[in-house]
């Protein structure tokens, strides 16, 4: 038995808009952490819009009106998109880590899908999750496109705001 303190649980909210993906990460994080032994529970929640509305899979991820709405439930680390947020909030900018998800999607892979996975390999880095019970996890939940979503999940994970120093 390890004499390491554990954590007893950690929570992550994600939240966009309906269409970002957000549902789909926390099925992918949700499965990579089962794979691991632990339990998991995830909530999800959907605006009444049919496509474009609120979603939220209960990390922090979010476009500006999401982030405003859902700041006050964060302690931890917030992980946000700045071509999505406009302005954060001037108290406690250690918590913000910048992530160009969304202009290194449309750099690197032309296409702005993948921005959720470069947002994911962040988190997996930033949140000290097993980088390869993601990937296997991410592969069993996304039928598609497998080489851009690794090279997206790899990406984040590797960007200097989110390497340890």
């Amino acid at each position: 038995m390890s004499d390491a303190p554990t954590k007893a649980r950690t929570e992550i909210l994600i939240s966009g808009f309906g269409g970002q993906g957000v549902i789909r990460m926390g099925q992918i994080l949700g499965l990579a952490a089962i794979k691991q032994g632990h339990r998991v529970t995830m909530l999800k929640s959907h605006g009444t819009e049919t496509r474009g509305g609120y979603v939220r899979a209960q990390l922090v991820i979010s476009p500006a009106p999401a982030y405003k709405k859902f700041f006050d439930f964060c302690r931890g680390k917030i992980l946000y998109d700045p071509e999505m947020v406009e302005a954060i909030r001037p108290d406690a900018p250690e918590r913000h880590v910048a992530v160009p998800a969304t202009a290194l999607a449309k750099e690197r892979f032309n296409n702005v899908l993948f921005a959720n996975m470069v947002m994911l390999g962040a988190l997996t880095r930033l949140g000290g999750l097993d980088a390869e019970a993601m990937k296997t996890a991410m592969l069993e939940v996304i039928p598609r496109f497998h080489e851009q979503n690794l090279a997206a999940l790899e990406l984040g994970y590797t960007l200097p705001a989110v390497v340890p120093a």
